[in-house]
């Protein structure tokens, strides 16, 4: 008597043995689409990702910013670019084939005038917030001052601000006013002529001054 239970003592323990020590798959479970289990490991492996660069690197290098404080007394133009003002679709930043042409205008006048340089303004429509506008415009801008560097126009050359929804061209409610003020406006920084000259008058000047001073000593 004492062997049955022992025995059936025995039994009971390796089938729980079994139960709670091999975890097998239910079968009774059914599949999500597409679902495939896979093991646990390192979340980053056979993704491409190195684990050891630096948060934020990427393959696509930013084009450097150049410094609008350099230019901020030059005289602005805005009739010469006025007629290849870009369009924007609306929330968007990309550059449509239809205005492609415009921005190789500008880049050709540019690549001509290598003293002078360009500021682009982004603007955008009055729907959303200011805060958001604001970053729409400046992406927009950074969008035009990419495709002038794929020109071939120094990006060093190209100021961008943003003035998001604060400067429409038209006030009006239509979607017709929206596709207008949705823009990026190209703004010729022209070199001072009259700052060429004064530069020109004060080194003469100072040789001038060197000269009399010489003759006075001899």
């Amino acid at each position: 008597m004492k062997r049955t239970q022992f025995a059936k003592l025995l039994l009971l323990a390796l089938t729980l043995t079994a139960a709670f020590g091999c975890h097998k798959r239910p079968s009774n479970v059914t599949d999500l689409p597409g679902y495939k289990p896979e093991p646990i490991g390192d979340p980053f492996a056979n993704t491409g990702i190195d684990t050891n660069s630096p948060a934020g690197s990427g393959t696509n290098t930013p084009l450097p910013m150049s410094n609008p404080d350099i230019r901020k007394d030059w005289p602005r133009d805005r009739a010469v670019f006025k007629a290849y003002t870009v369009h924007f679709e609306y929330d968007s930043t990309a550059v449509k084939p239809s205005e492609k042409s415009k921005v190789k205008a500008v880049a050709d006048y540019l690549k001509a005038n290598p003293a002078d340089a360009v500021e682009i303004e982004g603007h955008c429509d009055e729907r959303g917030t200011e805060e958001y506008n604001r970053s729409l415009g400046d992406r927009r801008a950074l969008a035009l001052r990419e495709a002038l560097a794929a020109q071939g126009v120094d990006p060093m050359r190209v100021d961008t601000i943003s003035y998001g929804k604060d400067r429409p061209v038209d006030t009006g409610k239509s979607e017709a006013a929206h596709r207008k003020n949705r823009r990026g406006e190209f703004v010729l920084e022209k070199t001072s002529a009259i700052s060429d000259y004064r530069l020109k008058f004060i080194v003469f000047g100072a040789l001038l001054i060197v000269g009399s001073g010489l003759a006075l000593t001899s």
